[in-house]
């Protein structure tokens, strides 16, 4: 398989690709493409393998076989190498993980927008708008619930690591760059999810590279 994501540092929908390809346990290429780079738009027109997203990213190509979009790559791995990898057993606890997993995919745009997803920057005391802020709420209200309902098995949402986890990771990275206050036990479940191995490796990797996308530098805005 080989899987082509964004830069590290920025491209929060690679880093779920790649945690689902660690997670499916599966042997992978990696292929790092400098999204809105100079020469990216010639890129995107160019590259065969960019050509069935339309120029998106993450790509996960097995074979004659192509998937992108974060939440496809994960259900095709999970197919692949069977479901209890990515989801947890219990019917009511992977409802839920499937609901929120649903929600990240579809939701949270203020988030998004003003808050990007940048590995190497520390902000503190952010303005962050009145929807910024209702988005955080709604997602440490989850997780909130998570932990307390099916949390028991380990300190991730699900106990063990699961589709829920990798999918909220971008989130937990978010959350340390632009200072958000977080009660204890959220305090806990990031610290859990930033120490994961993947995760430290992912992190390493966007401290080295070199390239910077200034549009992504900006401070949190209104």
């Amino acid at each position: 398989m080989k899987l082509i994501i964004g830069n590290k540092n920025y491209s929060s929908w690679s880093l779920r690709a790649w945690l689902a390809c660690k997670q499916s346990g599966l042997s992978f290429q990696e292929l790092t493409v400098p999204i809105l780079g100079e020469d990216w738009e010639q890129q995107k027109r160019d590259s065969e393998e960019l050509a069935p997203s339309s120029g998106k990213v993450p790509v996960l190509w097995d074979g004659d076989a192509v998937v992108w979009d974060s939440l496809a790559i994960i259900e095709y791995l999970a197919d692949k190498v069977g479901r209890d990898r990515f989801w947890p057993k219990e019917d009511a606890a992977r409802a839920m993980a499937r609901s929120m997993v649903a929600e990240m995919h579809s939701s949270y745009l203020p988030l998004r927008r003003s808050c990007p997803m940048n590995v190497r920057a520390r902000t503190r005391g952010a303005s962050l708008s009145p929807e910024v802020r209702d988005d955080i709420v709604r997602i440490l209200t989850l997780w909130a619930e998570a932990r307390a309902r099916f949390g028991q098995g380990g300190p991730f949402l699900f106990g063990t690591f699961c589709a829920a986890d990798l999918i909220y990771a971008p989130v937990v990275s978010r959350f340390l760059t632009y200072g958000i206050p977080m009660p204890g036990f959220a305090q806990s479940y990031v610290e859990a999810v930033w120490e994961h191995e993947w995760m430290r490796q992912w992190f390493a990797a966007a401290e080295r590279e070199d390239w910077v996308i200034e549009q992504f530098e900006v401070p949190v805005t209104q």
